[in-house]
């Protein structure tokens, strides 16, 4: 039986310019490294890496997707999406274009992380809140809040001067989320345009908003059951994520960080142990500073490696700001933007492919990335700016 995936495919060569750009580029990529960390401390750092991403990232995320999808779940039975559909649907329409209840989603992954929001958007009741070009933009919505309430408490743990600086950053989040939604929004209409109506499809119950479906059983059943129809829909979706965040992550955080420091010495060597990387995506930053100062305000090019790590993981991102603000390469300025970036961009070049894979819309993956990339920066920009304003 053919998939709907398979019959997606298209008849092509067995061999044509696209296999050998192919093998060009991944050789180029596989002797750069080499050539930096060498060849067996290459693959040890490779696995390393993925390794512990696995047990210390994929299955944490697991553990949020299957809590957030228990409360989700519960919250769509007990009425109370309901209740904030028309709490919040004044807000959310004017600044998202979408149905108050996506405000849900962003609570949702500023307590936890990115992939979240996928447990609430594959929750049927949840669903018909949104029409079929809504729904991927809970992605861009949900990854620009991932892990905001960690990395908003730890800037502002680092020192009283810090707390004015967190609370900008976080109306930059803000910014950055809109920016990043809307550009999505506009992507997946003209995707869904040709393949179905985008005033009246399937999913979409006008009758919502008016009524809701719950369970036909007793009240203690309700909750069981909502318990665990949600968590399961967790599981499938940490499972869903994996190959995502172990792959991609992994590259990121090679091409991110460099080698490690030999404590006897002071030098840098390469040990084979996670993390450890080439240091590649920092120094082409130094090259930017006459753009990343005036957008920004980084008065360094260390700063750079914020964002950049941010692409990959947030919560790697925020364990360089300590030794930044003791180096004076990081200030309050400098703060209010990583809270921001790292807000907004919250690792998303390691879950986004996962997450839309998870949607359903893998096609629409590089509009996703796009958008957000540039919402990041807006939030980054606006961050500064408005730290600015308020100085």
């Amino acid at each position: 039986m053919i998939t709907e995936r398979e019959s997606e495919k298209k008849r092509v060569k067995a061999v044509n310019l696209e296999t050998f750009s192919f093998l060009l580029v991944s050789m180029c990529i596989f002797l750069y490294l080499s050539q930096k960390m060498g060849v067996g401390t290459m693959f040890k750092v490779i696995m390393y890496t993925a390794h512990d991403l696995l047990l210390n990232t994929v299955f944490f995320i697991m553990a949020i997707a299957v809590l957030a999808g228990a409360i989700a779940n519960l919250l769509s039975e007990f009425g109370v999406i309901s209740l904030i559909n028309y709490m919040f649907a004044f807000l959310m329409k004017p600044l998202y274009n979408l149905p108050g209840a996506a405000i849900v989603g962003a609570i949702t992954t500023y307590l936890s992380d990115n992939p979240a929001v996928i447990s609430l958007a594959n929750d049927k009741t949840f669903k018909r809140y949104f029409k079929d070009y809504e729904l991927p933009a809970l992605c861009n919505l949900g990854t620009s809040f991932g892990m905001g309430l960690i990395v908003t408490t730890f800037m502002m743990s680092q020192g009283k001067e810090f707390i004015k600086a967190a609370i900008i950053g976080n109306v930059g989040a803000i910014i950055g989320s809109i920016i990043s939604v809307r550009l999505m929004i506009y992507f997946t209409k003209e995707h869904f345009k040709n393949t179905s109506n985008t005033e009246d499809t399937s999913d979409y119950d006008p009758e919502v908003f008016k009524y809701r479906e719950i369970k036909n059983e007793g009240l203690f059943q309700r909750v069981l059951d909502s318990i665990l129809e949600g968590g399961k829909t967790g599981v499938e979706m940490g499972l869903a994520i994996i190959p995502g965040v172990l792959f991609i992550c992994t590259l990121v955080m090679i091409l991110t960080f460099g080698p490690s420091i030999d404590p006897a010495s002071g030098m840098e060597v390469y040990n084979g142990v996670a993390y450890e990387g080439v240091g590649l995506l920092p120094a082409i930053g130094k090259r930017f500073m006459f753009i990343l100062n005036p957008l920004f305000g980084f008065t360094s090019s260390e700063a750079i490696a914020f964002p950049i790590t941010s692409l990959g993981a947030v919560g790697a991102a925020i364990s360089l700001v300590p030794k930044f603000i003791s180096d004076g390469i990081a200030g309050p300025n400098e703060i209010a933007v990583f809270t921001a970036m790292g807000m907004c961009w919250s690792g998303y070049l390691s879950t986004h492919v996962g997450m839309m894979d998870a949607l359903n819309c893998r096609k629409l993956t590089n509009n996703a990335i796009l958008s957000h990339t540039i919402g990041g920066i807006f939030a980054g920009i606006s961050a500064h700016y408005i730290h600015l304003l308020l100085k």
